[in-house]
C-alpha cells in the first residue's frame, strides 16, 4: 500500500502482512505477561528463532542451490530443553518464531 501526501510518500507491507504483525505482537505482549521477571525475554526467542541460515551450498551453470534451516529455533528449543529456566511462554514465542522463519524458508525456495 502506498499513501502520497504531496512529495512525501508512505510504502507499507501488504495487508496480510500489517495484520499478522499485529496478531503476533498482540501473542507476544500476551505471552510476556504471564512471566514473573525479564519479560522483554519473551521477545529475543521470539526475534532469535525467526533466524534461518545456509548450511549447504552448490553452484553449477545453471544456477546456485541452498540449503536453509532454521538455526535460531534449534538454538533456543535445545537452551529450552535443557535450561531451568524453562517457562511454556518462551516455548510459545520461539515456536512462533519457527513459523516465521518457515515462511522465510517457503519464500527463499520459492521466490
Amino acid at each position: 500500500m502506498e499513501f502520497k501526501f504531496g512529495d512525501v510518500s508512505i510504502l507499507l507491507p501488504p495487508l496480510y502482512i500489517t495484520i499478522i504483525g499485529i496478531i503476533i505482537f498482540f501473542f507476544l505482549v500476551r505471552w510476556s505477561k504471564q512471566l514473573e521477571t525479564r519479560r522483554f525475554t519473551v521477545f529475543f526467542y521470539f526475534l532469535i528463532s525467526t533466524s534461518i541460515i545456509p548450511i549447504f551450498s552448490r553452484y553449477t551453470t545453471e544456477g546456485d542451490f541452498q540449503l536453509w534451516i532454521p538455526l535460531g529455533f534449534i538454538v533456543i528449543f535445545l537452551y529450552l530443553f535443557r535450561s531451568k529456566r524453562y517457562h511454556a511462554s518462551k516455548m510459545k514465542a520461539s515456536i512462533l518464531g519457527l513459523s516465521v522463519a518457515i515462511y522465510q524458508l517457503i519464500l527463499q525456495y520459492v521466490g
